[in-house]
C-alpha cells in the first residue's frame, strides 16, 4: 500500500467553479479574485483579503506594505519553513532568532524581551503545524513594546486560541494555500488585515505598482507580479465553502492517530492545547529524547522502504548554510529547536485517510521503532 504524506481534498464543486471561469471571458483579475478574498477574510474575522500567488508572496508584501527595511530587526521562530527567513532577509531587515518552546514548537514567549532592541521593528510568529497556543501573548507583547506582530498563520487557518481566531491577532497575518495545507488553491495565498490602507498598499504592491482603478500602463511605485488568477481563486471560493469539514475530517484523522500510537511510549505525540482549537496542519509525531537523529533517519528510510510518506519537520532554519554563513549562526544557540528537529517524523496526513491506513502506518512505524532495539544500545 503506498500511502502518501499529504493529498488534496478536491470536490465537483470545485470542478465546476474552474469550468466556470474558463468558459468566461476573465481567468485573472476577474470577478472570482474578489469574491475569493471577500469570503476567506470573512471566515477569519478580518475586513480585507489581498490574494496572491503563495503564503512567501503575502509575508513580502506585507513586509514592504509595513515598510520594513535595511536597519531593522525582525524577531522570529528557527523552527519553521524558510519562507519566514527569507523574505526578512529579502527586504534588507535582520531576523533575530528566539528558541522554540518544548511543548507548543511556537516561538518562546518568555525570551523574546530580551531580544528587542532599538532596532527592533516586529515580532514575526509562526503558528507551527496549526498550533496556536501563545500566539496571543506574542502579539500583546508587540503592542506592550509599541512594536508590529505579523501573524504567520500559514499553517493555521481555522485554528483558534482563547476565543480568538488565527488570523486576527496580529497587526497583518498572511495564509498560505499549498495543496499540502488545509485548503488549497492549487497555489496562492492571502494576506488579511483590518488595515485599509496597508490593504490597498498589498494590492498595489501585487500588481506592478498600480493604483485601483488606474490604467494598465500607470504605476504608481515599484511593484511586483504576484496576482493570483481567477481559476486559482474559483478553487479557494468553494475550498473556504467546506472549511469546517475539513477541520473535523482532520480532527478526526489525528483521533486515530492519537488511539492507534497513544500507548507507545518511545514517541511524544501532537496533542490540542487548552484554550485551543487546532485546525490540524501535519500530524508530527517526535522521538524521545532518548533517541538520536541516526535514529530517526532511520524510520525514515524504513517507512519510505515501505511505501509510507514521511518527511522530517522542520530543519533549524539557523543552520542553513547560508543562513549560518550570513548572520553567523551555530549549532548549540538555540538547543530546544535543535533537539526537536532531530526527531520529528511526519507521517501521512490528509482530509481522506481512512482507519486502514492510520493502522498500516502505525504498525509500520512501530516494527520500525522496534527495529532500533534499545536506544543507546543499538
Amino acid at each position: 500500500m503506498q500511502i502518501g504524506l499529504s493529498s488534496q481534498d478536491i470536490s465537483q464543486a470545485e470542478i465546476d467553479a474552474v469550468v466556470g471561469v474558463l468558459k468566461s471571458s476573465h481567468l485573472s483579475l476577474g470577478p472570482k479574485l474578489p469574491e475569493f478574498e471577500s469570503i476567506l477574510a470573512r471566515y477569519v474575522g478580518r475586513k480585507y483579503g489581498v490574494a496572491v500567488n503563495s503564503g512567501t508572496s503575502a509575508l513580502h508584501l506585507a513586509m514592504i506594505a509595513l515598510g520594513i527595511g535595511p536597519g531593522d530587526e525582525v524577531i522570529t521562530t528557527p523552527f519553521s519553513f524558510i519562507a519566514t527567513t527569507n523574505i526578512v532577509l529579502m527586504v534588507g531587515a535582520t531576523p533575530v532568532f528566539v528558541d522554540i518552546d518544548e511543548d507548543t514548537y511556537n516561538i518562546d514567549v518568555s525570551q523574546i524581551e530580551a531580544k528587542i532592541t532599538p532596532k527592533t521593528r516586529a515580532l514575526l510568529p509562526v503558528e507551527v503545524f496549526g498550533n496556536p497556543k501563545g500566539l496571543d501573548k506574542v502579539c500583546d507583547l508587540a503592542k506592550k513594546h509599541d512594536l508590529l506582530c505579523i501573524e504567520d498563520s500559514c499553517e493555521a487557518l481555522g485554528s483558534v486560541v482563547n476565543s480568538r481566531k488565527a488570523g486576527t491577532l496580529g497587526d497583518v497575518s498572511f495564509f498560505a494555500f499549498y495543496p499540502n495545507k488545509q485548503m488549497t488553491t492549487g497555489e496562492g495565498g492571502m494576506v488579511v488585515t483590518d488595515d485599509e490602507n496597508l490593504a490597498a498598499m498589498c494590492k498595489s504592491l501585487r500588481n506592478q505598482g498600480r493604483d485601483e482603478g488606474a490604467g494598465w500602463l500607470a504605476h504608481a511605485r515599484l511593484g511586483y507580479n504576484f496576482r493570483l488568477s481567477d481559476i486559482n481563486c474559483a478553487i479557494g471560493v468553494e475550498q473556504v465553502k467546506r472549511m469546517d469539514s475539513f477541520i473535523e475530517k482532520r480532527r478526526n484523522v489525528a483521533k486515530m492517530y492519537q488511539e492507534a500510537l497513544g500507548d507507545d511510549s518511545r514517541l511524544i505525540l501532537p496533542y490540542e492545547p487548552e484554550g485551543c482549537l487546532v485546525s490540524w496542519f501535519v500530524y508530527v509525531v517526535r522521538l524521545q529524547d532518548s533517541y538520536t537523529q541516526e535514529h530517526r533517519d532511520k524510520v525514515l528510510e524504513s517507512l519510505r522502504a515501505q511505501g509510507i510518506g514521511c518527511s522530517n519537520y522542520f530543519s533549524p532554519i539557523h543552520l542553513q548554510p547560508f543562513i549560518a554563513e550570513k548572520l553567523g549562526t551555530r549549532v548549540g544557540q538555540f538547543p530546544v529547536t535543535e533537539k526537536v528537529a532531530q526527531r520529528t517524523i511526519a507521517i501521512p496526513f490528509h482530509n481522506n485517510i481512512t482507519r486502514e491506513q492510520v493502522d498500516v502506518v502505525s504498525n509500520a512505524l512501530s516494527k520500525s521503532l522496534d527495529s532500533l532495539g534499545e536506544p543507546g544500545l543499538s
